[in-house]
């Protein structure tokens, strides 16, 4: 099975606990804090590996969770960072987040790395927290909870030659006659249910100056009438032909109207992303061995010469015009020193947070209001509020960002519920206490 689009849960491993320790020696009645800080936590990335051509890794398993970083120690030792958990995918996969559909990262090149989900920061240890008037406290921050997000991975088959037209026309048929592949070949409509790839050689049976180049070809299932808006089973594979170099376009020369059907096509490469029809095209007229094609094809060069695109007449079942249809790809294809880059190139997506991070406030429903905000709900995700100190440290931290002033101005009233992040609190005088 050909898998080319999945989803997958990403959950970074958290960040490790900061430690509320304090230093024990003989002879050291008062030896202060020494808690270490906790290790950070695994992120997920995604790393493109030869090897791979489909995504059925992720066929069964849909739902990965990295390790979480140490917890500190204490005399200071921090705690562990977590290795990051490294997934393998082919070349050529675009990775979305699958909330928002924003690309992440388009996966060309072998080794090429993404971050998909970021592992927490460990927190601090209580040693951070000293001061001259407070010199032993058991305020320690938790660790920052890991990135949580679903993600999808669409994967656009990197190939030299795309092979399109409708169902029927004999793709299957030609790929077989121009490459060792075994596609399976009948003499109906859609035999072709996922994407087929084979190496074509051009040196042939040439001598030392033989064209050494070995392009990959790729038979894209059929396409039809609507296929870019969601009709049939091209639709899901027309993205396959973005990263081509060549597009060879087969016609059915034996059928009821062989212009027709060029132009289906054309329309459908067109609606799907007009930069296909740029791409440099050599048009296939096959089944030469039947008499109506040999009959329509005269027609059909002449208005293909007026579009000024290229035209060969073949049948890839005897293998008539097999040499001129090499030689034509040959001339379409880039030379050998820059046939191994990628087309497009590969990129990865850096976005910078937004910058001030200012508070606000919701008023979700009566009595229930919520602080929005990056860095004050990290700082309720890394506060532990069954320790007194931790909470009167929070609140003071919610002063000094503003968001107390904020919610007494939206008119909170005690007992009503804060929420910060995915923690829920009661407002009461002072401290606040985490709702159980």
């Amino acid at each position: 099975m050909f898998l080319d689009r999945v989803k997958v849960l990403l959950k970074a491993g958290d960040g490790g606990a900061g430690a509320s320790t304090f230093r024990r020696e003989a002879h050291v009645p008062r030896g202060g804090p020494d808690g270490g800080d906790g290790g950070r936590g695994s992120s997920i990335v995604f790393r493109v590996d030869a090897g791979q051509t489909t995504l059925r890794d992720f066929q069964y398993r849909h739902h990965y969770r990295a390790t979480p970083g140490g917890g500190g120690q204490r005399a200071r030792r921090h705690g562990k960072v977590g290795d990051d958990l490294v997934l393998d995918v082919p070349p050529g996969t675009a990775v979305y987040d699958d909330a928002s559909g924003e690309l992440i990262a388009d996966l060309v090149a072998v080794g090429q790395e993404a971050m998909a989900a970021r592992g927490g920061r460990g927190g601090l240890g209580n040693v951070h927290f000293a001061t001259s008037t407070h010199q032993a406290p058991r305020h320690a921050q938790k660790g920052e909870p890991g990135e949580e997000r679903w993600i999808r991975l669409e994967l656009r088959l990197i190939a030299d030659i795309g092979l399109v037209g409708l169902p029927n026309a004999g793709k299957s048929t030609l790929l077989a006659a121009l490459t060792a592949a075994t596609p399976k070949i009948a003499d109906y409509p859609f035999t072709t249910l996922e994407p087929n790839l084979g190496v074509m050689d051009l040196a042939g049976d040439g001598g030392i100056d033989a064209d050494q180049r070995r392009p990959t070809v790729a038979d894209v299932p059929g396409l039809i009438e609507g296929a870019s808006s969601g009709a049939g089973l091209g639709h899901a594979f027309l993205r396959h032909v973005e990263r081509t170099r060549v597009l060879v376009h087969v016609v059915d020369g034996a059928s009821r109207d062989a212009g027709w059907d060029f132009d289906v096509i054309r329309e459908e490469l067109r609606a799907h992303d007009p930069v296909l029809l740029e791409k440099p095209t050599l048009v296939a007229f096959n089944k030469m061995d039947l008499p109506a094609a040999s009959e329509a094809w005269p027609a059909f060069r002449a208005a293909r010469k007026r579009d000024s695109l290229r035209t060969v007449a073949i049948s890839a079942a005897t293998g008539e015009g097999m040499d001129a249809f090499r030689s034509a790809i040959a001339e379409l294809l880039p030379p050998l020193e820059d046939e191994s880059l990628p087309e497009p190139s590969g990129i990865v997506v850096h976005r910078l947070d937004a910058a001030p991070d200012r508070v606000t406030i919701r008023r979700e429903s009566e009595g229930v209001y919520r602080v929005v905000g990056r860095r004050i709900e990290r700082l309720a995700a890394q506060t532990d509020f069954t320790i007194e100190e931790s909470a009167e440290r929070f609140q003071r931290d919610l002063e000094r960002l503003g968001a107390d002033a904020e919610l007494r101005r939206a008119g909170i009233e005690p007992g009503d519920t804060v929420i910060v992040g995915s923690v829920e609190l009661a407002w009461e005088a002072e401290p606040w206490s985490a709702r159980r």
